[in-house]
């Protein structure tokens, strides 16, 4: 018997239909702070719970009341497998209080929302926690493979003449450490890091260097503005082991220039690229969360949502472009509530690159990428520059990788309410040729 072929396009647009509507409630979010060459003052749980015990304090309920915790973490250290369940214990949430980690690389914040949302949409929750967290600065060094297979052969060597002459077979090289940071950022597949993936974008596209720079420029005034204007409300702050408080994004550059950018050599494709430090998102620390609830319980704990959410919509490309993610999950999500450009008020793409998101701009407004590419009839639309990233993005403030998703979403929401604005899609691109994008909507 030969089964009918299942439409993929109305299997995706059916994501928001005959579900129950879900509310973002509250949210907040630690410091991003920039990794300086050396581990971190705070370990990823001890952000996750600097994000999340001041939250559930303003909360009218307890954490048992919640029914699950659900948390995005790209690379917890060996002391935090299932962080989410670290977390809903230590809130005090009780045993029987559920929990997972999710992994999606750079949207794992945005997977542990799109979790909660499914799972109150469609019954099996009320109340959910979730959010994203890393410390980048704290990931680990690995050893060399030649070095565990020696510290095998060292071990199994039994009598002092096997150990001696294990020891002499001990190399200098063996000793070289694997960043584990950079390795993760590489995809095994094409073999490519994520800036190198960001150079084929800027050569695709034809962005310059002096562009991306002004972006950058951009990004970092524009969160020094929204500092200054206090529109960061979100923020909670941290409290270091010797009373330091950290209370604001440490890593904008309120002096950045394009002229002092200028001066600074590529970092990915030496010595002719266009990617530099400066015009890629920095390593960071820092954790985002959120509380989502259903109509039921908002009634139930007399609760005042900030904004409604929608399934997230998800797509795949090539992951030598891994950053036009955006684009495509963009194009999935307008087609899937059934929107055009001119009915997003505003847009935040996570700034992993800025020739990533230029690309993303670019691409969405040229005809025949998206016929090509996205199977289009015609070009998407242009996203003002007016409406995107308007607080600055991860250039200025970081990108602690579980943790953007999250934050995005939470200050979409926040955006939306400060400027009394109907509409905003979330997006960010995803090492391994991804990109997710989430319909934020006001209440």
């Amino acid at each position: 018997m030969t089964l009918p072929k299942r439409n993929l396009n109305v299997a995706k647009s059916s994501t928001t239909q005959n579900v129950r509507p879900v509310y973002l409630v509250d949210g907040a979010r630690t410091p991003f702070l920039k990794a300086r060459g050396k581990p971190g003052l705070f370990s990823a749980i001890d952000l996750a719970l600097g994000a999340t015990n001041p939250l559930m304090l303003r909360q009218p309920f307890e954490a048992s009341d919640l029914d699950e915790v659900i948390y995005g973490c790209m690379m917890p250290s060996a002391d935090e497998a299932n962080i989410a369940r670290i977390i809903a214990l230590r809130i005090g949430g009780g045993d029987k209080l559920t929990a997972h980690t999710v992994q999606r690389n750079c949207a794992s914040g945005l997977q542990a929302i799109d979790n909660g949302v499914r799972n109150i949409a469609h019954g099996y929750s009320d109340l959910v926690l979730c959010g994203g967290v890393d410390s980048m600065s704290r990931a680990p060094l690995l050893l060399r493979e030649d070095m565990v297979h020696w510290l095998a052969k060292f071990n199994r060597a039994k009598s002092p003449i096997a150990k001696a002459k294990a020891i002499a077979s001990l190399k200098g090289r063996y000793f070289a450490p694997i960043i584990a940071l950079m390795r993760g950022l590489t995809d095994p597949v094409v073999g490519l890091n994520m800036g190198q993936t960001a150079e084929n974008l800027a050569y695709r596209f034809g962005i310059t260097r002096e562009e991306m720079d002004e972006y950058s420029v951009q990004s970092h005034l524009r969160l020094t503005e929204s500092m200054k204007a206090g529109k960061l409300d979100e923020i909670v702050p941290l409290y270091g082991a010797k009373g330091k408080i950290f209370s604001e994004d440490d890593g904008v550059r309120p002096d950045s220039s394009v002229e002092k950018l200028a001066k600074l050599k590529p970092f990915f494709d030496r010595p002719y690229g266009k990617v530099t430090p400066a015009n890629s998102s920095q390593i960071t620390d820092g954790a985002s969360s959120l509380i989502l609830a259903s109509e039921e319980a908002i009634k139930k704990h007399k609760l005042k949502p900030i904004a409604k959410l929608n399934p997230a919509q998800w797509a795949g490309l090539d992951p030598a472009e891994m950053g036009l993610g955006p684009a495509h999950a963009i194009a999935e999500t307008l087609k899937s509530h059934h929107l055009i450009m001119d009915n997003i008020d505003y847009w935040e793409i996570n700034e992993a690159f800025a020739a990533q998101v230029q690309a993303c701009v670019i691409a969405l407004n040229d005809e025949e990428y998206c016929t090509n590419e996205l199977g289009l009839k015609q070009a998407v639309g242009e996203i003002s520059n007016d409406k995107l990233n308007i607080d600055g993005g991860a250039i200025a403030l970081g990108h602690p990788v579980g943790s953007s998703g999250a934050r995005i979403v939470l200050h979409m929401a926040h955006t939306l309410q400060r400027e009394k604005a109907q509409k905003g899609i979330a997006t960010l691109c995803i090492g391994g040729g991804q990109g997710g994008a989430m319909l934020v909507e006001a209440v």
